[in-house]
């Protein structure tokens, strides 16, 4: 079937060209040059960047920069930029694939009107950050921990001075990297500031296709959704942490919650999901799962690294190498709730990647946007607080999964209302970073942490341990597509249910054993890549364009 279906698309492909324009007959010849350069340069720098952060050694850091400075040379090539400006003035570009593929390459190459050492420096700057990250290991009593130990007191340990201290370790990193970050800022301001936009913020936006006023505009009816619920949520937590603490609800903070950013819900209700994962090995438990909706990951995990070792991220990602089937995921994993969601979440976007056709072209085999494929790994990710999930996948009783339903649910809505909460300080802080990266920002970060979270700031004076998220660095106006994907995974939860496995309401849906699963995705999100515009895409695959609707219909109504 599949060498079926990549002949039919071989005939098109061939009578497309015979009846090309001229400017489309350039184009092509230009892409497939340069396609012909960039795809094995791509893999390398791909593989040497997995490389570096599985080991955290400094020649793959130092090969990664080379490999990097090489693709940006032909990337700030300003002859192909005039061409390809030229390509899309001319209104000659009208075969749907060829034109996907020049908007793709002009906003790729628009960077190349920015001082070449500029760019240099910005690349070799953002290296030597993530670099010195990666190796570095905060201290608890003189003692060196890794985030996994920090994860691990965060949500085990009862004497607060411990707590704090893992806390305080957790964000040692952000002042040892904060200078830098800072002239990371102020030249990536300066960088795009001389392709005409006003700051990195709004460029970083633009180039994904996206608006700033219409993600503002998003934002502000998400705060205004979530306001009360939140308040509710984190009232009900704060009474139940304040008497386990055995402290009045005003002495909570932040060392007192279960994550070093209280981005997830603590595990502090009647059942502990820890307890009821302790006991299963989380990568078996997401192969099998994978496999059941028609979506086998084997081969993925075989590539992967999945355990913490010295010197290695000591967080999680997924990587298409190179866009021809080599695609992996790093992960520090533990037999535990929160790697359960970051395995399926990880894994949800290696499938993504995997699952691309392979006879598209290949400046489209890529997710339609950023926020697409975290709205996949959030899909998939949501399952390790879904019950009947749980009970499909670890053979449970109707009794235990009665006995989880509830408590289940509390969890699943709560992170969905404090992950909108929290990604509202990390949009609105980022903006203001590189709206003027000279105020101020330790003090502005507690004013919005405490503002969109409740959470009141340390005693002491407040430092830069917010630069300790290393989307900061790495991912630079990024953290608002998380939002937009948790809006999209619920619009593909509210269609799936009702369209694809049929049901009359979206309860007790398991998302296992079901092949209708894999298969829609597959046909309708992850085949076609980026071949459609976002928008394009949701609307083809739920027949709306991107709502908040079905997120506040899922979790907030």
């Amino acid at each position: 079937m599949k060498s079926y279906k990549w002949m039919i698309s071989s005939v098109i492909a061939f009578l497309i060209v015979g009846c090309q324009t001229s400017q489309e007959k350039q184009i092509q010849s230009f892409i497939d040059q340069h396609v012909a350069t960039v795809d094995p340069l791509r893999g390398e720098a791909n593989l040497t960047m997995y490389t570096a952060e599985v080991t955290g050694a400094a020649e793959h850091f130092d090969k990664l920069k080379e490999l990097r400075l090489r693709l940006n040379d032909i990337y700030t090539n300003r002859d192909d930029f005039e061409f390809l400006k030229r390509m899309k003035e001319s209104d000659q570009v009208n075969e749907p694939r060829l034109k996907r593929q020049l908007d793709k390459l002009y906003l790729a190459y628009q960077d190349s009107q920015i001082d070449p050492k500029l760019q240099k420096d910005m690349i070799e700057l953002s290296t030597s950050i993530t670099e010195t990250y990666n190796n570095y290991r905060g201290s608890v009593d003189g003692e060196k921990v890794t985030m996994s130990d920090i994860y691990r007191i965060m949500t085990t340990e009862t004497d607060v001075e411990k707590r704090k201290k893992a806390w305080l370790a957790s964000k040692e990193v952000g002042n040892v990297i904060i200078d830098d970050y800072l002239r990371l800022v102020k030249m990536r301001n300066k960088a795009v500031r001389q392709i005409g936009f006003d700051s990195y913020h709004t460029y970083a936006l633009a180039s994904g296709e996206q608006d700033v006023k219409e993600v503002d505009a998003i934002f502000a009816e998400l705060e205004t959704l979530t306001d009360k619920p939140f308040a509710d949520l984190k009232a009900q937590l704060d009474t139940i942490l304040a008497d386990q603490y055995r402290i009045p609800v005003e002495q909570l903070r932040p060392w007192h919650y279960h994550d070093p950013f209280f981005q997830r819900t603590p595990l502090v209700y009647e059942l502990n999901l820890d307890d009821i994962y302790a006991k299963h090995d989380v990568a078996q438990l997401c192969i099998d799962y994978y496999a059941g909706v028609g979506l086998p990951v084997d081969d993925i995990m075989d590539r992967s690294d999945l355990y913490d070792k010295p010197g290695k991220n000591p967080h999680a990602f997924a990587e298409d190498i190179d866009r021809h089937g080599d695609v992996r995921i790093l992960a520090n994993l533990n037999n535990d709730e929160r790697w359960v969601e970051t395995a399926l979440h990880e894994l949800g976007h290696a499938v993504y990647f995997k699952y691309h056709d392979p006879s598209e072209p290949y400046l489209l085999r890529e997710p339609a946007h950023a926020f697409t494929t975290e709205a996949v790994a959030m899909f998939f990710g949501r399952l390790s607080r879904n019950a009947s999930w749980m009970q499909e996948i670890l053979d449970l009783t109707d009794a235990q999964k009665t006995r989880l339903e509830e408590v289940t649910w509390k969890y699943l809505r709560f992170q969905q209302i404090l992950f909108a909460r929290w990604a509202m300080v990390m949009y609105n802080f980022e903006k203001a970073i590189y709206a003027d990266p000279d105020q101020d920002l330790n003090r502005l970060w507690w004013q919005l942490v405490q503002k969109y979270q409740l959470v009141n700031p340390p005693d002491a004076p407040v430092d830069a341990g917010w630069a300790s998220k290393l989307h900061f660095t790495v991912a630079p106006c990024y953290y608002h597509n998380y939002m937009l994907g948790e809006l999209l995974a619920s619009q593909w939860h509210n269609y799936i249910a009702q369209n694809v496995l049929r049901r009359p309401s979206d309860r007790d849906i398991s998302y296992t054993n079901d092949p209708r699963i894999g298969q829609y995705f597959r046909n309708e999100v992850f085949g076609p890549g980026a071949v459609y515009p976002w928008n394009e895409m949701i609307r083809r695959s739920t027949g709306e364009t991107l709502t908040p609707k079905y997120f506040a219909q899922q979790f907030i109504r």
